[in-house]
């Protein structure tokens, strides 16, 4: 039975069932089946896995996503789905369905990553210094497949599914500008996803509450006098203040922080100095530092200034400390909805069997998917991409990163199933509210 025949089924029964329709139900279960198999097409998985290679050949940094959005528009074009642009820049909205409410939301980030891609393949990045060592590229092709799966089914859709390309996820806070720019106004929920080379192809991966820490960025430049090596006595060394600062550092985690409550302060970079006999003028020092409530990344921020004027004033040295909230806005957690926790079970344990839906602890990782979090119910999930046959997948922001594009029906299918079954639920569960009130 076809999905349109489905729903008309189903939705018949609902106009006079006392209850709302199961999400388990036979026939809201081979929703996610269907399109499974729609996606796994030969002409369906071979376009999705096109879209990404281009988009893998291309990459582009965080607001400088223009070839990626005209490829976006141009595939919304050809699909014959509407769509706004620009966006917070380079961001695109695309919308399927009746254009009225309900609406619910899926998002897929854009940028890449400035490294040198270090995968020899046909389709390696052509842009020097450049690459999609995060997935993003996947993720595009994948809400794309969506759309087109969605597409097809324009007419069951009980409302309007939004099609977030977003910008900027790599710590530029591309969603908040987007919600800035009230995008999810009467959104009633979104969904997300990330690739995960660490779980295993058919799998997938998340939690109900914290998913993922908040997040902020540090530099510092501490400065002294320069002078010979040989005669230190006649300067202010910073490289040996910046050494004391970035011991102390740690100990906010180690000394001040609750065992219980997950920190970490992370020190990346260091630059200072030249030459092997000459003591620099300045050293700049810069990391990151996370947490999992609000009062705990506020207060690690607080510390971090304080520890770095302070040790660098024990060795005689200045301070000034930028945390970038322009370039590089604070990352609150990435926190799952409960509700949508035990619907997204339902959908993808339908889909993949409940035994490949896997919980997950909490990571220390960031995501900006967490500002749609703050102002409407959302949903962050992870896609497995192990595949042990293939070989090993390096980690994230690895210059050896790669995806394995046997992945890419699953997302595509599983994003759009759990935007059309939140349609048909809300449909369900307003008739259901209509009986009973007529009953009453």
């Amino acid at each position: 039975m076809s999905f349109s025949s489905w729903f008309f089924f189903i939705s018949s029964l609902s106009l006079f069932a006392p209850v709302p329709i199961s999400s388990s139900s036979e026939g809201i279960s081979n929703i996610a089946a269907e399109f499974l198999n729609y996606a796994k097409k030969g002409e369906v998985f071979d376009w999705i896995k096109s879209i990404r290679r281009k988009i893998h050949e291309h990459p582009e940094l965080g607001y400088e996503e223009f070839e990626t959005s005209k490829l976006i528009r141009t595939e919304l074009d050809k699909m014959g789905i509407s769509y706004k642009y620009p966006v917070a820049v380079t961001g695109v909205l695309g919308f399927i369905g009746s254009g009225k409410p309900p609406f619910v939301a899926l998002r897929a980030d854009m940028d890449a990553l400035p490294l040198q891609e270090m995968v020899e393949w046909e389709h390696k990045s052509k842009i020097p210094g450049k690459m999609h060592a995060c997935g993003h590229d996947a993720h595009v092709a994948m809400l794309l497949g969506a759309a087109k799966i969605l597409q097809e089914h324009r007419e069951d859709l009980k409302g309007t599914v939004i099609l977030v390309f977003q910008p900027a996820e790599e710590g530029g806070g591309g969603a908040k500008k987007l919600v800035e720019a009230g995008v999810l106004e009467n959104v009633k929920a979104i969904f997300g996803l990330h690739v995960s080379p660490d779980l295993t192809e058919g799998k997938v991966s998340s939690r109900s509450g914290p998913l993922l820490a908040a997040s902020g960025f540090f530099e510092a430049v501490i400065s002294g006098k320069g002078g010979h090596a040989a005669i230190p006595q006649h300067s202010i060394d910073p490289i040996l203040a910046a050494s004391n600062v970035i011991v102390s550092l740690q100990h906010l985690v180690s000394r001040e922080a609750d065992p219980l409550d997950s920190q970490v302060v992370t020190i990346a970079k260091f630059q200072g100095g030249g030459a092997f006999n000459v003591i620099p003028d300045s050293v700049t020092i810069g990391g990151t530092f996370r947490a999992f409530s609000k009062k705990s990344i506020l207060q690690l921020k607080q510390r971090i200034e304080e520890v770095i004027i302070g040790q660098a004033a024990v060795q005689r040295c200045n301070a000034t400390v930028n945390f970038h909230g322009n370039e590089k806005p604070f990352y609150p957690a990435t926190v799952n909805d409960e509700g949508l926790h035990e619907y997204f079970q339902d959908v993808a344990g339908d889909m993949l069997g409940v035994l490949n839906v896997k919980d997950m602890q909490p990571l220390m990782g960031s995501e900006d998917f967490s500002f749609y979090q703050e102002v409407i119910p959302g949903y962050f999930f992870f896609l497995g991409m192990k595949n042990e046959a293939k070989g090993e997948l390096a980690s994230g922001h690895s210059s050896f990163f790669k995806i394995n594009e046997d992945a890419l029906p699953i997302g595509a299918a599983l994003h759009a199933s759990l935007a059309a079954r939140y349609l048909f639920q809300i449909q369900a569960d307003t008739s259901t509210l209509n009986v009973k009130h007529r009953d009453e």
